[in-house]
């Protein structure tokens, strides 16, 4: 890589460093060089930037994330998920029936829940599993199925009517992607059943999301924002519910 090729690509990297994407033509105009020649510099040089629908994007932005893996999120946003699940926390009671969905953000609470309160916990993700089991007079229900190990988690044809016959109190809701349009979406398909019948069952849905998801859109679509009853983020501009981020991480 030439010392031009590489300016160029320092110079777009440093664009997009505060996120969103560069469409190739306008990445070309911002350099002065044809798109072409900004093809030939990504196709030449680690740069980390990479070509998605012909928008130029940081390799490193999770909203762009081809897949998701659940080790690769773990580190993620790890204090604002904290401090957003110190707040669903606060919804709990005493007796009441938890279904905690799969994914990473809502692992804090999982961790974290009050001892020797009657908590019974449903849940089809592995590691929320490992976790709630350890904590005294939690009692557990780990939906089986097939496993998928990107997710730790699993699914089963009847997961949906499992989860329809339990008298849940409050489900504890996890999104990849909120946008206004296209509502509340996820990586996988087998997460869909299981998030939506908790959503059709439970006296009170929370989601819990932190910045990072607003504004993205994933693969799989499983419900509109409407049908949360409250969203907990860190983020602004969530559309038509009532935000609860109190604490907002630094």
């Amino acid at each position: 890589m030439n010392e031009r090729s590489a300016r160029r690509l320092a110079r777009l990297s440093d664009v997009l460093s505060r996120g969103g994407s560069l469409r190739l033509h306008d990445a070309a105009e911002l350099c002065g060089v044809s798109e072409m020649t900004i093809r030939r510099d990504l196709a030449g040089a680690e740069s980390g930037l990479q070509l998605m629908g012909g928008h130029l994007v940081r390799g490193d932005d999770p909203r762009y994330a081809p897949v998701y893996d659940l080790a690769a999120q773990q580190d993620r946003h790890a204090e604002a998920k904290r401090r957003l699940c110190e707040v669903a926390a606060g919804h709990i009671e005493p007796g009441d029936t938890l279904f905690i969905d799969c994914g990473t953000t809502l692992m804090p609470l999982a961790v974290g829940l009050p001892r020797h309160q009657s908590l019974t916990v449903v849940t089809y993700a592995l590691n929320v599993a490992d976790a709630v089991s350890a904590i005294p007079g939690v009692r557990l229900i780990l939906l089986g199925g097939l496993y998928h190990g990107s997710s730790r988690s699993f699914s089963d044809e009847e997961v949906g009517v499992a989860v329809r016959r339990l008298g849940i109190n409050k489900a504890f809701l996890s999104a990849a992607g909120v946008d206004q349009r296209h509502g509340l979406t996820c990586f996988h398909f087998h997460e869909v059943a299981p998030k939506q019948a908790a959503i059709a069952t439970a006296a009170r849905r929370l989601l819990v999301v932190d910045a990072s998801k607003l504004g993205v859109i994933r693969p799989v679509r499983f419900a509109g924002i409407e049908e949360v009853d409250e969203i907990i983020t860190d983020g602004e501009g969530v559309p038509d519910r009532p935000r609860a981020g109190h604490g907002r991480p630094a």
